[in-house]
């Protein structure tokens, strides 16, 4: 018998703004702001995130590029992958830069409370506490990755384009990210 891995939850706007301002009381308040928000804002997955180094994501005058390149070796799947930087995380980005604009480009974007870069787990551990501090059960640190595919889904963005930004080498995966919801239903029938 096959046995289905549960799948991360996929937050709502609101839960979203939750988390976020949540992240307000916290000590490292725009780093951990930064990171959620390149989850929901690009689905990208802890890996990746934690692989990111200030020159991936800033060019040399600290403005935020328009998209970077994940290498390879930066992904899940090994292959190298083009991030787009929409509008509200470009400002996200552009907030964080102050935090980090006295380090060398080829240091890690993110660091620990003791000032070494993020391993996938321990950026794993910090979503789960962030998410579980904000009282939000069942979110996971896929749980960005999760709802930026489904709202992007939701806006009717074509799956090949979803797989494309996901990274994903086969649509099949993809739409196992995207639920399905009465609102995507009802729109659906308006079609007709």
């Amino acid at each position: 018998m096959e046995q289905k891995m549960a799948q991360a939850r996929t937050l709502s706007e609101d839960e979203i703004k939750m988390v976020l301002n949540y992240c307000r009381a916290r000590r490292h308040c725009v780093r951990d702001r930064t990171i959620l928000q390149l989850s929901f804002l690009a689905g990208l997955r802890v890996i990746e995130i934690a692989g990111l180094k200030i020159a991936d994501v800033y060019e040399d005058s600290g403005k935020v590029r328009d998209s970077f390149v994940l290498a390879a070796e930066q992904t899940k799947g090994g292959f190298e992958r083009r991030v787009f930087v929409g509008r509200k995380l470009n400002k996200a980005l552009a907030d964080y830069y102050p935090v980090i604009r006295k380090r060398k480009p080829d240091t890690p974007l993110f660091q620990t409370q003791i000032g070494g870069a993020f391993s996938a787990n321990t950026m794993c551990q910090l979503f789960l506490n962030i998410y579980s501090a904000a009282g939000l059960k069942g979110a996971s640190s896929h749980s960005g990755r999760r709802t930026f595919i489904t709202k992007l889904a939701n806006s009717g963005v074509n799956v090949r384009v979803l797989a494309a930004l996901a990274g994903h080498r086969s649509i099949v995966t993809t739409q196992r990210y995207i639920d399905v919801n009465e609102v995507q239903l009802a729109r659906a029938v308006e079609l007709v």
